[in-house]
């Protein structure tokens, strides 16, 4: 899918400051009221909520040039799930007034915002698709593939999935033991790497 990032130059100019995430930061969390527009300049970020047994369930993963958290800024509610570095991520933010007067006087922004929506809901549908009633070893292709491509340039190239099995579980809807007897499977499929139980795709 295509990436419609905003222009970042003119969300600087706007008011957007620029941070570096570590690994594990959280950008904003569960139930917190909304106040800036966030995109990321590099890394990954992911949307997570967690429900009364403490079971985390990962809702998106956002990579370079892509927006996050934008349906509760806009609808002026709390945020449904927290947002969490899965690498190291520069994100930049805006604060929710200039952001707004922003997308208001340019109406090529307005266009892309409509683009991001659309998209955000043709991958979340095809993300249901793909993990309803799926076999393990599917769900789990399905999204290192999707992975890889939101985090890595040469799709060609192994990569190391800087995932631990419990993410992986989280986002794929299984328990962390499937994962590990798949991923073991796999690797002896020849579709997946593992060095010092470090899992390269």
């Amino acid at each position: 899918m295509a990436s419609y990032g905003l222009d970042k130059d003119l969300l600087i100019q706007n008011g957007g400051t620029i941070k570096l995430h570590p690994k594990g930061d959280c950008l904003f969390k569960e139930s917190s009221t909304p106040r800036y527009y966030y995109q990321i300049l590099s890394g990954c970020v992911k949307m997570i909520s967690q429900n009364e047994d403490g079971k985390i369930y990962t809702h998106g993963l956002f990579s370079e040039g892509q927006s996050f958290g934008e349906p509760p800024l806009f609808l002026n509610v709390n945020y449904p799930s927290s947002a969490i570095a899965v690498t190291e991520s520069v994100v930049i933010k805006v604060p929710r007034g200039p952001f707004f007067k922003l997308v208001e006087d340019n109406p090529i922004f307005y266009k892309n915002f409509v683009l991001i929506l659309a998209e955000r809901v043709y991958e979340k549908t095809w993300s249901n698709k793909m993990l309803t009633g799926q076999q393990p070893e599917f769900r789990i292709l399905n999204f290192l593939q999707n992975f890889k491509k939101k985090t890595n340039i040469d799709l060609d190239k192994k990569i190391l999935i800087t995932l631990t099995r419990q993410e992986i579980a989280d986002f794929t809807g299984l328990r962390v033991e499937t994962v590990i007897r798949t991923l073991k499977k796999m690797e002896g499929d020849n579709k997946i790497e593992i060095r010092n139980r470090k899992l390269f795709y």
